[in-house]
């Protein structure tokens, strides 16, 4: 019975060559896939470089880390915690502990968020969220117990995400006993403002973003600290250019509203770097003599359009390449995953051969792991085609990694266009139906589309005539004189034609929108990070300013509407905006982070519940409108840069087989991407905790 290996002996290596031992030898006791033998123990540790090569491969599809244990159980569970099943119950108890905030105290189970009409909020007995957080909390301690088996004690001392996730997790138990032994009374639950970190770890693509952001700050820090100068040295002038003695005090109280001491003339031109309140806090002074409009207008210039657009200016050169390093970082992982399993299912092949003098894969051996593999159809089709292309001979590394560029092509469907068509026929017969014959032949337009729908009808007929329907083994030729994707992208033009009579008026906002519906990918990522930013700000203000509003009539620091300022909260009827509960929280820093009107709700918050509030709701502008939306737009540009670039735009000729593809964004950018050099990956699997090349 063989004794289990301890966690830091290696699983699999091939000599390399060196002094002290011929060429192709290992060192002495080492079990290696080259040591594969006839009988049951070869068969099983054959089964076990198999299944290796596997996880590597699906590693490199997924861009995933190949750094974790390789022996037969660990494999085995590595290969269901990514199942697509168990990734499923993951994400879905992400979303079930983040969807408490909607459920729990303060629930927001009511019709409206208007604080003169909402009724008592069904409030959820104690117990019933806290066993369901306590069920998810269950699962994360699950997921980063298995995550440190899997990596190993040394790698998982080393992660900090592993270890944050670690510290969270025990963190929110004590603050969930802390509840229930206080009987959900509790006045702050810290384990709230954690829950969204459970979303970040969990995202590979919001760490990095997040990596781009901390490199981003020490220059924006820069830019801010000018603006905080700009706006420091404009508050003093504007104090001393609007003071007036006593006796103008009543004549100018209107303009007394703006600059009436240091704190309010601050917020007002801070508000008015947000160009929120322009005209309003300049027409005062500018009704008693229109030389202050120079004022307003030079700090507007120096800080909106100069001071403003540098900081975008900075962010977009710091945030330049985020998408091209992100795309390098993903190319390099997969090169180093199928290197990989390039080096196991090579190292099988020697023991078949005299000499090592050409290493390579055996294509069988190849075709084993592709159909254990998880792996898409269409892509596992494509790459079984190309091995069998190469027929007995071996493969080596570059043509071994070529194979796996299939993976980032994707197979065009042509069924959705009978999809089209069918509708289109069927339109075309229910006005027929409505309108008659005559009626409908009256419009020009529907002549226009019935021929073209008739012309379609035909076409796709003759092509599924011709080629029949997409199935397991299909392979169109090219038959008569027009190839199969000749006939779909006829087809497809056909289809858009029907939009003649539109693409005039909305063609540029067409191109904008097909460009951003191709990049959605890349943004998944600044959508986690700014609901992970929403949740925060949104459990902080509900800790601070829940119950502060108050219908008018309960409070005298609430004015009736006929009494209250023009343009106030009150006058506005604002009173939905509040954080009373999580929902309406979502909603009130929505409408602060547009700024539009966001001076008024400086002024309620700083009036109900003190002047400090105004820290939380500049915070939250900071973040939201200057750093996310700044970082948001230098992500687009680089995006659009990219993406019409014509190097990226060359197109295969119509017939051949790349014409059946279309290119995901990483392929697209392949020829701008670097490389990885081989001395790089074997270093790199030379680091493996958990592998050993000794070739």
């Amino acid at each position: 019975m063989a004794e289990p290996r301890a966690e830091s002996e290696p699983l699999l290596g091939r000599f390399r060559g060196g002094s002290g031992g011929s060429s192709g030898d290992c060192p002495p006791g080492l079990l290696t896939c080259r040591s594969v033998q006839v009988g049951p123990d070869g068969v099983a540790l054959q089964d076990l470089c198999i299944n290796q090569a596997v996880v590597f491969i699906e590693d490199a599809i997924q861009y995933r880390s190949i750094y974790h244990r390789m022996d037969a159980s660990a494999m085995r569970l590595y290969r269901w915690y990514y199942s697509k099943g168990c990734q499923r119950v993951l994400n879905f108890t992400i979303f079930l502990i983040l969807a408490l905030a909607f459920i729990e105290t303060p629930s927001s189970f009511t019709r409206t968020a208007d604080v003169r009409y909402r009724s008592l909020p069904w409030e959820p007995p104690c117990g019933l969220t806290e066993g369901v957080e306590a069920l998810c909390l269950l699962v994360f301690l699950a997921d980063v117990s298995v995550k440190g088996y899997l990596v190993g004690r040394a790698q998982f001392q080393k992660n900090r995400w592993l270890l944050a996730y670690l510290i969270g997790l025990i963190v929110s138990l004590v603050d969930w006993t802390v509840s229930l032994s206080f009987a959900c009374q509790e006045p702050l639950r810290v384990r709230r403002l954690l829950r969204p970190f459970f979303l970040l770890q969990n995202s590979s693509m919001m760490k990095k973003t997040l990596k781009c952001i901390r490199w981003s700050l020490p220059e924006m820090a820069s830019v801010g600290l000018l603006l905080t100068i700009h706006l420091c040295l404009f508050t003093m002038l504007g104090m001393l250019l609007f003071a007036v003695g006593e006796k103008d005090e009543e004549q100018d109280k209107e303009r007394l509203a703006y600059f009436r001491n240091l704190p309010e003339a601050l917020t007002s031109l801070l508000v008015l770097l947000t160009t929120a309140n322009n005209p309003d806090v300049m027409i005062p002074a500018y009704s008693k003599n229109r030389a202050y409009a120079i004022f307003f207008i030079v700090f507007t210039l120096i800080g909106s359009l100069f001071l403003m657009n540098l900081l975008t200016a900075i962010v977009y050169n710091q945030f330049r390449g985020y998408l091209m390093k992100s795309l390098q970082t993903s190319l390099s992982r997969r090169r180093l995953g199928t290197r990989a399993a390039f080096e196991v299912l090579s190292s099988m092949a020697e023991k078949d051969r005299a000499t090592s003098e050409a290493v390579g894969v055996n294509p069988q051996k190849l075709l084993q792991v592709l159909q254990r593999a998880e792996l898409g159809s269409s892509h596992k089709q494509a790459i079984v085609e190309k091995v069998y292309s190469h027929g007995s001979t071996l493969l080596l590394a570059d043509e071994f990694q070529k194979l796996f560029d299939e993976i980032d092509k994707t197979v065009i469907k042509e069924i959705l266009n009978c999809v089209f068509i069918l509708y289109y026929l069927l339109e075309l017969l229910l006005k027929v139906f409505a309108l008659g014959l005559r009626g409908y032949l009256s419009y020009l337009s529907n002549v226009f589309d019935g021929l073209l729908t008739i012309v379609l009808l035909v076409l796709e007929i003759s092509t599924l005539a011709m080629y029949g329907f997409p199935h397991p083994g299909w392979k169109p030729g090219k038959l008569g004189l027009l190839s199969l994707w000749d006939m779909t992208r006829l087809v497809s033009m056909l289809i858009v034609f029907r939009f003649l009579r539109i693409i005039p008026s909305v063609k540029p906002m067409a191109v904008v929108a097909s460009t951003i519906l191709g990049l959605i990918q890349n943004l998944r990522a600044f959508g986690g990070i700014l609901v992970v930013v929403y949740y925060v700000f949104a459990i902080i203000g509900i800790n601070l300013f829940r119950g502060v509003i108050v219908p008018p009539g309960n409070s005298s620091l609430v004015p009736a509407n006929s009494s209250a300022p023009c343009g106030s909260f009150e006058q506005l009827e604002y009173w939905a905006n509040n954080f009373d509960d999580f929902a309406a929280a979502l909603i009130t820093l929505w409408n602060v982070m547009v700024v539009n009107n966001w001076q008024v709700f400086l002024d309620a918050y700083r009036r109900y519940s003190g002047p400090w509030s105004e820290i939380y709701f500049v915070l939250w502008w900071l973040v939201s409108s200057v750093i996310w939306v700044n970082l948001f737009l230098a992500l687009l540009l680089e995006n659009f840069l990219h993406k019409w670039d014509p190097r990226c735009h060359e197109q295969p000729l119509a017939g051949t087989r790349e014409a059946t593809y279309q290119m995901s964004v990483g392929l697209m950018f392949r020829d701008i991407l670097e490389e990885p050099r081989e001395e790089e990956l074997v270093e790199r699997l030379r680091r493996h905790p958990h592998l050993q090349l000794c070739r």
